[in-house]
């Protein structure tokens, strides 16, 4: 045996460690960016005008423009949500969340009222805790695929999971407050029902995004 036949098992060996310690650095470097992410989203606000019909449409004769226009803030964290589940999958998915809870909780007062174990007793806690259950749901639907109905029922399942979990919490912590119904009807209506659409269309404009930036790192590593 020659001695560059030798070295040919030994080459290999050498780049398949290079690969082995390679894939676990930038799993990690993910991780970070994808928690990151979800910090910056967290006070990221931006407004949607769009048409609607007035209730009073029919009964009142002062109409303006303006009656017509109705201007919705959102904070794109539930896409960002959908957009970390797309890129890094499950498991790594659930890593990035609890690894922004856990900075949340304990760190930097990263959520959007602040941070600290009291955060735990805010009505809105129990969306940031839905999150890892989410990208669970939607992680195991993509498992098989990136099809456009695995992409809508990973959607549909994320965002109807992180907010019903959501409201749940809070009629807990409404409870444990003496919090009277009409909290729970505007709590309701305010953070879930009027978003619900939003998040669900921006999640999956997010989740698509996120598929052809996984195929792009995938490409790159090789």
């Amino acid at each position: 045996m020659t001695d560059d036949e030798t070295m040919i098992p030994k080459i290999k060996r050498v780049k398949k460690e290079k690969k082995k310690i390679r894939i676990p650095l930038l799993n990690i470097l993910l991780v970070l960016f994808c928690s990151f992410l979800l910090m910056v989203s967290t006070f990221v606000q931006f407004n949607i005008t769009h048409y609607i019909i007035p209730f009073d449409i029919f009964s009142s004769n002062n109409l303006t423009k303006a009656d017509f226009l109705y201007t919705f803030s959102i904070i794109p964290q539930i896409p960002a949500v959908m957009f970390v589940v797309g890129l890094m999958g499950r498991r790594l998915g659930i890593t990035s969340i609890v690894l922004y809870i856990l900075i949340g909780l304990f760190c930097l007062p990263i959520f959007a009222l602040g941070g600290g174990m009291r955060y735990v007793l805010e009505p809105g806690f129990g969306y940031i805790a839905a999150y890892i259950p989410a990208v669970f749901f939607a992680g195991s639907i993509l498992k098989s695929g990136f099809s456009i109905r695995n992409m809508l029922k990973a959607v549909l399942i994320g965002v109807v999971t992180i907010h019903f979990i959501g409201i749940i919490y809070m009629l807990f912590i409404a409870a444990l407050r003496h919090e009277g119904w009409e909290f729970i009807k505007g709590w309701v209506i305010s953070q879930s029902l009027l978003k619900l659409a939003y998040d669900y269309v921006l999640s999956l404009v997010a989740l698509f995004v996120a598929k052809y930036v996984n195929k792009y790192i995938k490409y790159l590593i090789g």
